[in-house]
């Protein structure tokens, strides 16, 4: 394998309600979110985070890019797993929505936190969720995990079977051309607006190019890069400031180098996307635009 699957922990999925009946409801300032650089599922949480303006209403601790934990977890986060769960067993992993009121977690469960975030905390942001487009946006989240995120790295697996592998790299391009295509055509991934599949989307892609793309051999990722739709518009939403000033490449890597077992393989030396420049070169339009 490429990388070591990180310890299984059983999760948290405690939803904010709508009002005080329903235990955890919402409040200012009563719930925290701990986020790690590193982690791909922290920085889905804190992109949405900032794209709803939640900076005033729903804290954020920040936690270091790599567990200082010998267990693989986060020592800051371990009173609050032992107060949610007796003798917790496995690390105190990261992401976290804890509740300041009860000193207790609410969820680690990273699709239940960005709803929650969506419906229960943005009322004054954009509809990252749009009724009625629910299962779009939940379909592209899908693809992404499947289609992206575990084909890349089945693809990038130096001991798994060949033929698996390479049904693995042909999915991950069968997902690249169907969105391509999309891009093409269309500013976002779901309808004409900005929604979760797009934090979802850009996400995926930032991890396949800093990490999977360093166990596939450089003619498989020259073939990921001929998607010039999917890639400028990677490019362009990380020039807002919601996603780009989120995005630690160097916490992501040192991440990556402390899991990893598998073999670097020739596409490591074929990049695809100047994250860093994206961000930097942002013109002020396109920052006003993002603070607006």
């Amino acid at each position: 394998m490429s990388a070591i699957s990180p310890t299984v922990v059983p999760s948290f999925r405690g939803r904010i309600g709508r009002d005080a009946r329903s235990g955890y409801y919402a409040a200012p300032r009563r719930y925290r979110l701990h986020l790690s650089p590193s982690c791909p599922h922290c920085l889905r949480i804190a992109v949405t985070h900032s794209l709803l303006g939640l900076e005033d209403v729903l804290p954020v601790t920040p936690l270091p890019a790599l567990p200082d934990a010998p267990d693989g977890g986060h020592r800051a986060l371990r009173p609050l797993y032992e107060a949610s769960s007796h003798q917790h067993p496995g690390p105190a992993v990261a992401p976290v929505l804890s509740d300041d009121w009860t000193g207790t977690i609410v969820s680690t469960h990273t699709p239940g936190i960005l709803r929650d975030l969506v419906r229960r905390f943005g009322n004054h942001g954009p509809d990252l969720r749009p009724r009625g487009r629910e299962e779009a946006v939940d379909a592209v989240e899908r693809l992404c995990a499947r289609g992206i995120n575990e084909a890349a790295q089945l693809a990038g697996d130096s001991e798994g079977d060949p033929a698996e592998r390479e049904a693995a790299l042909a999915l991950l391009l069968r997902t690249l051309d169907s969105l391509d295509t999309r891009l093409a055509s269309h500013a976002y991934v779901v309808g004409e607006e900005l929604t979760l599949a797009d934090v979802e989307l850009w996400a995926a892609l930032v991890q396949l190019d800093a990490v999977h793309r360093h166990h596939l051999d450089a003619a498989a990722v020259h073939r990921v890069t001929g998607h010039p739709h999917v890639w400028a518009y990677a490019r362009r939403l990380t020039a807002r400031p919601a996603f780009g000033r989120h995005l630690d490449l160097d916490a992501l890597t040192r991440r990556h180098h402390a899991h990893c077992r598998g073999v670097e393989a020739a596409g490591a030396a074929v990049a695809i996307v100047d994250w860093r420049a994206c961000f930097q070169e942002a013109g002020p339009e396109i920052l006003e635009e993002s603070a607006s």
